[in-house]
C-alpha cells in the first residue's frame, strides 16, 4: 500500500509539473504562436525587418535619404525578398525616417510587425 500511495503521488507531481511547464512555454512565445511552426514565423519576420532597417541605415548613410524595398534590394543592401508567408513586407519612407512592416495576410497574431528608425520591432496584438 505504501509503494502504491508514493507512485501515485509521484504520477500526480510529475502530472502538475507538466502542467505548469506547458503554461510557461505558452506564455514566452511570441504573440499568437502557441506552436513551435509560428514562433519560427514570427522570429524569422523579425529578423526580416532588422536586416532592412539595417539596410535603411546603411542606405541613409551613404545615399543621404532612406529608400524603398526595390531600391534596397536593386542596390544589393538587403536579399529580404518581399515576403514571408503569410506576412508580405513594405518600407514606407519620408525625408526624417522609415517604417518596414511586416502585414500578415491571414487570419491570425499579430496583424502586422513593423521597425523604424529606432530599431525597435513593434507589434499588433
Amino acid at each position: 500500500m505504501g509503494r502504491a500511495m508514493g507512485f501515485l503521488s509521484l504520477v500526480i507531481a510529475m502530472a502538475v509539473g507538466m502542467y505548469i511547464y506547458s503554461q510557461q512555454l505558452k506564455s514566452t512565445s511570441p504573440a499568437g504562436t502557441a506552436n513551435p511552426e509560428g514562433t519560427v514565423n514570427i522570429v524569422g519576420v523579425q529578423n526580416d525587418l532588422l536586416s532592412i532597417a539595417r539596410a535603411e541605415r546603411e542606405y541613409q548613410a551613404e545615399k543621404g535619404s532612406y529608400g524603398s524595398l526595390d531600391d534596397l534590394l536593386s542596390a544589393n543592401y538587403v536579399t529580404v525578398k518581399g515576403e514571408r508567408p503569410p506576412y508580405t513586407y513594405q518600407v514606407d519612407t519620408s525625408e526624417s525616417g522609415f517604417r518596414a512592416t511586416a502585414t500578415r495576410s491571414t487570419p491570425g497574431s499579430p496583424a502586422q510587425i513593423w521597425i523604424d528608425e529606432s530599431m525597435q520591432v513593434h507589434s499588433s496584438e
